[in-house]
């Protein structure tokens, strides 16, 4: 205690990425959060979104009641109402509606990996409904941990937390050093780096990770495939795989080594626009520098070939042994239970009415990860009524009018919505359309128990309610008391009894856990060594029978995106950019906090990154406002001049809204990048993926 603060440890979820934090707590507020040196996760590194949590846990205009709409949809005309109305009302409602037509009816939505994730899974198990989505998924995440899964039978992440260094990072399609997602943290890369390893980086930007590379390959965004395939050509044909461990521990090394002949590195640049001996080096620098680190990122999966471009980076892991070994990449301790996300609750049947689920098998289907509705699908539904209505729509944590493809189009799906309830922090373009609108509890408002990194779980942490804003409630809690008010089964549980079910492998309860935050076993490397990879063949599976089985291709392919100068040249007349969207920046996360103050003056306007070649010729200069049109609509952004990009590339930063402007739309079509993205076939044949990177795009200086 000091002059009345109190310092209590935690761990930040502004994020997902899981900094170990102290949190200061005066008269009942948060007043200032600091990194935790002790923690092994961050060792009291913080990027501005912690550093300001203080301001967004404070700030005004935080929702703090839960609110009843009285006029029209979007006339932001509300009635604030008590919970047990609100929680009355809506699940009246929903009961309402899942009697007169079915469960499946009844959608929930949710943003990107947050306390509540699971739980909303869980929910929607309770509720008999197979339609919940998450903005990701298909183009974010699931494909990555599929493919591991049926590789080599388990998730994998760089060992950045051993006592043996890794030699050689290469980073593909991901920029950790800003992102930090799901515990494979910024700090840690960075203290990587800085011990002096070999490191590459597959971008189309020269971002702030591979300004730290010694090689940046600029590659033509949708051609990673094809990247990969001729790295594979070059490491088998020089003889560079590891041959103990390709012999020993692998299955379909004769069937891969036939497959990948004609990829040689010469076929592959006039694709990938990057020159074949730059491939060839990175090939070998990667297959000598061992024990080596492959960290991959989103926009690999953001494609309609997303299944085999991720098998295809994917075997470069196996074929250079990096799996498993200190300093390489590991396989989970999986130190906690999985999340009781109560899927024997589901009624039988309900999975074939997933949206999505018969033709999307590794998304929707019986052998997905996590099985959830295609997107599209589910939004076509909600508009059109095709195959069956959607009629209701519980989101917790999302703003789909930023975040989801197509943005005109989702805002058609949600007013047709009979009944749409939004639970958030603020007010945002989506909660301003809705009918209930319920105050959700900021990360120093709720408790959690969480593995990291996801799905590997090699350690967990926990985070605790430290203080009361209003009458805002955890998510879970809401999901919670909704199930008994409609009588749900598992109602009886509570969140409480969630985590310590969790815990129980590790003998402690969260009550326990809480006040050290943070367990962190020994790993153990080469278990695979005692029992064999949980795959079918026991080993890792270059050739994989179980795709086959599905209808895919056991081997990976290369498929020229939909829309590109490519395959569509007469198009790339009008359109003769580039377009990749997604870019990240540490002041903001997705769609959140644009109305934080101190973090808004950090980075006050959105941004369209081009090549100093192409504001040239367009008679563009540094900071000027632009047009940025695909053949979907348009946005305004300011313009970014650099070097270090494609030449041919224009990188648009996404989630922009303009928490400043008027409502119910606060500016939300006016640079948000989903205004350009496409959510139309054709999909990804496994995952239902669509193309969000490498899409068609032009630029215009605006007029003054």
């Amino acid at each position: 205690m000091n002059d009345g603060v109190s310092i209590i440890k935690s761990v930040c979820r502004v994020c997902h990425g899981g900094c170990g934090v102290l949190v200061h707590v005066k008269d009942g507020k948060v007043v200032k959060v600091k990194g935790d040196p002790a923690s092994p996760m961050n060792q009291g590194w913080m990027c501005p979104k912690g550093v300001f949590s203080p301001e967004i846990a404070n700030h005004p205009e935080r929702l703090k009641y839960p609110l009843r709409r009285k006029g029209e949809r979007g006339s932001l005309k509300w009635e604030r109402i008590s919970w047990d109305e609100a929680l009355s009302e809506i699940s009246a409602k929903v009961g309402a509606i899942r009697n007169e037509t079915g469960p499946e009816s009844v959608a929930l939505g949710q943003g990107t990996g947050r306390h509540h994730y699971m739980h909303v899974v869980r929910f929607a198990n309770q509720l008999g409904t197979p339609n919940w989505y998450e903005p990701g998924l298909a183009q974010c995440f699931i494909p990555r941990i599929t493919v591991s899964n049926l590789t080599y039978g388990g998730f994998v992440v760089g060992d950045y937390y051993g006592e043996v260094a890794p030699k050689c990072i290469l980073f593909w399609a991901h920029n950790p050093l800003i992102t930090g997602p799901d515990g494979e943290l910024a700090p840690s890369v960075k203290r990587a780096l800085d011990k002096g390893c070999v490191s590459i980086a597959i971008d189309p930007r020269r971002t702030e990770t591979a300004k730290r590379c010694g090689q940046w390959l600029a590659i033509r965004p949708g051609t990673d495939a094809a990247l990969a395939l001729a790295m594979i050509n070059t490491i088998i044909n020089e003889g560079l795989h590891d041959k103990e461990f390709v012999e020993k521990w692998t299955v379909g090394f004769e069937e891969l080594k036939k497959h990948v002949e004609p990829f040689t590195p010469a076929w592959a640049e006039p694709i990938t626009t990057i020159p074949a001996a730059s491939i060839s080096e990175a090939a070998r620098a990667y297959a000598t520098n061992k024990p080596a680190i492959l960290e991959w990122g989103l926009g690999l999966e953001q494609n309609f070939n997303s299944l085999q471009t991720v098998r295809a980076v994917a075997l470069l892991r196996a074929i250079t042994g990096n799996i498993d070994v200190p300093g390489g990449d590991i396989l989970g301790m999986n130190v906690i239970r999985s999340y009781p996300t109560l899927k024997d609750k589901l009624p039988e049947g309900m999975g074939k009415k997933r949206l999505g689920s018969d033709e999307f098998k590794l998304l929707g289907g019986w052998r997905a990860f996590m099985p959830s509705a295609h997107i599209p699908a589910l939004f076509k539904a909600m508009r059109t009524g095709d195959p069956y209505r959607v009629r209701a729509l519980l989101i917790f944590g999302n703003n789909p009018l930023a975040t989801v493809a197509n943005s005109k189009e989702v805002y058609e799906s949600l007013k047709a919505l009979d009944l749409l309830v939004v639970t958030d922090l603020f007010m945002t373009p989506t909660a301003a359309i809705a009918d209930y609108v319920l105050p959700a509890a900021f990360w120093t408002e709720t408790k959690q128990v969480i593995g990291y990194p996801l799905v590997v779980e090699n350690m967990v942490m926990a985070q605790s309610a430290i203080t009361q804003t209003g009458e805002c409630r955890q998510d879970e809690w809401i999901m919670d008391e909704l199930a008994k008010k409609l009588e749900l089964p598992g109602a009886g549980d509570g969140l409480d009894e969630v985590m310590d079910y969790q815990l129980e492998p590790l003998g402690v309860k969260y009550a326990d856990l809480v006040k050290t935050v943070c367990a962190h076993p020994k790993h153990e490397y080469r278990r695979f060594e005692k029992s064999g990879f949980r795959t079918p063949s026991r080993k890792v599976e270059l050739f994989c029978k179980t795709l086959e089985r599905m209808g895919y291709d056991g081997l990976p392919t290369f498929k020229e995106p939909p829309e590109s100068p490519a395959s569509a040249p007469v198009l790339a007349e009008e359109f003769p950019y580039i377009l990749i969207t997604g870019a990240r920046r540490l002041e903001f996360f997705h769609s959140e906090h644009r109305q934080v103050k101190s973090l808004r003056e950090l980075k006050p306007d959105p941004e369209a990154e081009m090549h100093t070649i192409v504001a040239s010729s367009l008679g563009i200069s540094n900071g000027d406002w632009v047009k940025v049109s695909s053949p979907r609509g348009a946005i305004r952004m300011r313009a970014r001049v650099t070097d270090d990009i494609h030449p041919r590339v224009v990188s648009v930063e996404h989630g922009w809204w303009f928490p400043e402007k008027a409502g119910p739309e606060f500016g939300v079509f006016e640079s948000n990048a989903n205004v350009l993205t496409n959510n139309k076939p054709p999909y990804d044949p496994g995952f239902g993926s669509y193309q969000l990177r490498g899409l068609l795009c032009k630029v215009e200086k605006e007029k003054s």
